[in-house]
């Protein structure tokens, strides 16, 4: 069973459909002690990064000794920016830790932001989560913010400059965009991350 976390700032309908369509089953665990029976964890997201707050110590916790056993953890959106130290949108808020760097809000002169709308994966390096999708695949994004391009960054996306658009480390992996909402492109990633599972 694959845990989706619920911290009331994550599409939790559509990214349940978009599993489903893949087969997966998803629980919710309303207490931070159920994830020991997760095989993988998921942590979607849509808004401020303050929201990751209630992510309190026994689920940060819990979160990181299921990574310790080497169950998989997917962050999308906001929850992969939740992977990294921090965000200038919440400064005193720290991030889980998993990944260097701190987020930051997109700027450049005549930049649009939110980015909203397609936009391309272009890869930095190999990914077992991009496994089967083609270097400057379309994805879907609408988001303020984002992560640093650092050593883990498996793609790359150009919005006004540089962001990571997906990351990996080992079984931890992250994406920017929705695969929800990304069409085949988006549950090829999530079927890739599945096959992390096992």
């Amino acid at each position: 069973m694959i845990a989706l976390i619920d911290y009331k700032a994550g599409n939790l309908t559509s990214v349940r459909k978009a599993f489903g369509a893949l087969g997966a089953e998803l629980f919710t665990p309303e207490r931070a002690d159920e994830l020991a029976q997760a095989n993988a964890i998921v942590v979607p997201g849509v808004g401020h990064f303050a929201a990751t707050k209630s992510l309190g110590p026994e689920w940060i916790d819990a979160i990181l000794a299921r990574v310790g056993e080497g169950r998989p953890l997917l962050g999308i959106c906001l929850g992969m920016q939740w992977l990294f130290e921090g965000s200038e949108e919440s400064p005193d808020l720290p991030g889980l830790g998993l990944l260097n760097g701190r987020c930051f809000r997109l700027r450049g002169a005549g930049v649009k932001v939110p980015h909203v709308g397609w936009n391309s994966l272009d890869f930095a390096r190999d990914g077992s989560v991009v496994d089967a999708v083609a270097d400057g695949a379309q994805v879907y994004f609408t988001h303020s913010y984002v992560a640093p391009v650092t050593g883990d960054t498996v793609a790359v996306t150009m919005h006004g400059e540089p962001f990571a658009s997906v990351v990996q480390r080992g079984y931890v992996a992250g994406v920017q965009f929705h695969p929800e909402k990304s069409g085949e492109v988006g549950l090829q990633v999530l079927r890739n991350f599945l096959s992390m599972v096992g």
